[in-house]
């Protein structure tokens, strides 16, 4: 008989209702993979997407594939862990549970001075904002960039990492109370967009004129046709979400009559496509923490019972920070 733990699991697609708490079988470690218990799970849209049908998953299934914890065992292969590793993960589906099974070459260590919340809530924005600084575009000092969402939980770090870089930050938000926030992070201008903001033009107004070398992009058809004319001449937009939709089909020209500007459209998969690449992201956050030059804070935690209301609370928009589920 399997070994019995807790879990959420989405029992079929739909509402925050769907989640339920109970028992479950418990997995193994198979071979090249980790068996962890889960000290803190990370709360995410994507989870809420697989939970309501938006991406097609199969039910029930538990729900998460962010977390941090304690590896438990070690399957077959594994040569660079032990049981007692402190360890966190990115993408490990069944997360919301008190044990998952990780591949072993898709984790982070995580240093005894950082706390599994931090560590659990880390992993998908810090990584996500990690390459996109020194991947996507590549920060170097006395660039400027522009980012939406600044105060958003990528936007916070994003910010951050570029002031560590050297860079300059214009951040847009949607309220002066997330100005304060992109503003402690480190921004150095701040402009709320809205109702008769010409947001290309300001910060035009704020470069002299000239635009900013790299505009990091979140938010996509709200704020694409602003982030091309805030541009730079040969300068990056990088677009690396939709939160407002998808940007519609464009004319590719205007990349050229834009002053010769490159459009990425990354996401993390194809940055930490190796072990090595993952540890040379994760160890600058991680370091970052460690050293102090990196604010990363929980906003909200909730126990793994109830994820139901960790949803409501991320879908409401009623969360600051990241959220996290505690077994």
């Amino acid at each position: 008989m399997a070994e019995q733990m807790k879990a959420v699991r989405a029992m079929s697609a739909g509402g925050p209702e769907v989640l339920e708490y109970g028992t479950a079988d418990a997995p193994a470690a198979g071979p090249g993979e980790l068996l962890v218990d889960v000290r803190a799970a990370g709360v995410n849209f994507i989870d809420t997407y697989r939970r309501s049908g938006v991406y097609p998953m199969d039910y029930p299934h538990i729900v998460g594939v962010e977390g941090a914890g304690v590896v438990a065992e070690v399957g077959a292969g594994v040569t660079d862990f032990s049981p007692g590793d402190r360890v966190a993960w990115h993408d490990a589906p069944g997360s919301y549970a008190t044990r998952v099974a990780v591949a072993a070459d898709m984790v982070m260590r995580v240093p005894e001075g950082v706390d599994f919340e931090a560590a659990a809530a880390l992993p998908l924005q810090g990584l996500t904002a990690q390459y996109l600084a020194t991947g996507s575009h590549r920060v170097e000092a006395g660039q400027t960039a522009l980012v939406h969402a600044a105060a958003g939980g990528v936007g916070l770090l994003l910010t951050q990492i570029v002031k560590h870089l050297g860079g300059r930050v214009i951040g847009t938000v949607s309220t002066e109370e997330k100005a304060e926030l992109a503003r402690a992070a480190g921004a150095d201008e701040v402009f709320l967009y809205g109702d008769g903001v010409d947001v290309a033009q300001t910060v035009l107004d704020l470069t002299g004129g000239r635009g900013v070398d790299v505009a990091y992009d979140g938010v996509g058809r709200d704020t694409f046709d602003a982030s091309l004319k805030a541009t730079a001449v040969r300068g990056s937009l990088v677009l690396f979400g939709g939160a407002s939709g998808q940007v519609p089909p464009f004319d590719i020209q205007r990349l050229n009559s834009g002053g010769g500007l490159f459009l990425s459209r990354p996401s993390l998969q194809w940055f930490v496509r190796t072990p090595e690449e993952l540890r040379e992201r994760s160890s600058m956050l991680f370091d970052g923490l460690e050293t102090g030059w990196l604010d990363f804070r929980v906003g909200q935690t909730f126990p793994l019972a109830d994820a139901a209301e960790a949803h409501r609370a991320l879908e409401g928009r009623r969360t600051t920070g990241k959220v996290v589920l505690v077994p």
